[in-house]
C-alpha cells in the first residue's frame, strides 16, 4: 500500500512555538511514526535565527543541511557548523540541552530533520557528523545511517536505516523493502513517477506491505529514503 502526503498538506502553523523558525510538516502521516520509525521536520531558518537550549532526553535523530549552515551547542561543550551537504546523527541524554541557529546573518538555512524515538537510558549521548558528497549519493541509494555504521554510515541506537539518493532525468530505480517493512520516502527536491503517481519537491509517500518500491526520474531528483533495518534484529 501506498499513500501519498502531498506538499500543499500542511499541519496547523506552529511558527508560534518555534520562535523564528519556519516548519514545514512538523510531522508526516500516521503510518511513518506509529511503526516506529519516528517523524521528518522540513525547516527553514531565516538568517540568524535560532532555537534556544532546549532539553534532548533521550532522543536521537538525524539532520542533513540541504542549505545554508546549521550551527549547534550543548551543555556538555559541544559545538560546531553543520555545512551544506552533511548530516549529523545526535543522541541526547539527561541533562542534555542543544540549542541551533542559522550559522549565516544573510542566508537562509534549508534543514531536514528525522527523530528516530529514544536511543534508551542506558546509551551514552553524542554527536557524529559526516559530509557525503553528491556523487557518493548519484545514482543510488547511499546508506547515511544505520544500527551498525554498515558503509562508513553514522549509527545509530535504532532499528532505522536512512537512505539519500540524486538521480537522473530519465533514470528508472528499484529498491527493495524488507519484508513486513514499511518505509517512508521524501521528495528532497525534483520530480518522479512511482507507479501512477507523480511526485515533485516536497511530497512524500509511506509504503507498506510492499516488496519493492519502483521509480522513474523525470527531473534531477533528491530523495531521502527511511525504512526498519532488517539486518539489525
Amino acid at each position: 500500500m501506498i499513500r501519498l502526503r502531498s506538499a500543499v498538506e500542511r499541519p496547523p502553523d506552529r511558527r508560534r512555538n518555534c520562535g523564528a523558525w519556519l516548519r514545514e510538516y512538523p510531522q508526516h502521516p500516521a503510518g511513518l511514526h506509529d511503526d516506529g520509525l519516528g517523524t521528518l521536520q522540513v525547516i527553514r531558518i531565516p538568517p540568524g535565527a535560532g532555537m534556544p537550549p532546549h532539553p534532548r532526553s533521550d532522543a536521537e535523530l538525524v539532520t542533513y543541511v540541504r542549505d545554508g549552515a546549521l550551527a549547534y551547542e550543548d551543555s556538555s561543550g559541544r559545538l560546531g557548523i553543520i555545512r551544506a551537504g552533511e548530516f549529523s546523527r545526535v543522541t541526547g541524554g539527561p541533562g542534555i540541552f542543544w540549542s541551533e541557529t542559522n550559522a549565516s546573518r544573510t542566508e537562509w538555512a534549508h534543514v531536514f530533520q528525522i527523530w528516530l524515538g529514544r536511543a534508551g537510558t542506558s546509551i551514552e549521548p553524542g554527536r557524529e557528523q559526516k559530509r557525503f558528497s553528491a556523487a557518493e549519493r548519484r545514482g543510488r541509494f547511499c546508506v547515511i545511517a544505520s544500527r551498525d555504521g554498515r558503509k562508513g554510515s553514522l549509527r545509530v541506537h535504532r532499528d532505522a536505516l536512512v537512505y539519500s539518493a540524486i538521480f537522473s532525468p530519465g533514470q528508472h530505480v528499484v529498491h527493495e523493502l524488507p519484508p513486513g517493512r514499511s518505509a517512508w520516502l521524501h521528495m528532497v527536491q525534483g520530480e518522479m513517477t512511482l507507479g501512477d503517481i507523480v511526485l515533485s519537491t516536497g511530497y512524500g509517500v509511506s509504503v507498506a506491505a510492499e516488496r519493492a518500491i519502483s521509480f522513474t526520474a523525470l527531473r534531477e531528483s533528491e530523495i531521502l529514503l527511511l525504512h526498519r533495518d532488517e539486518l539489525a534484529r
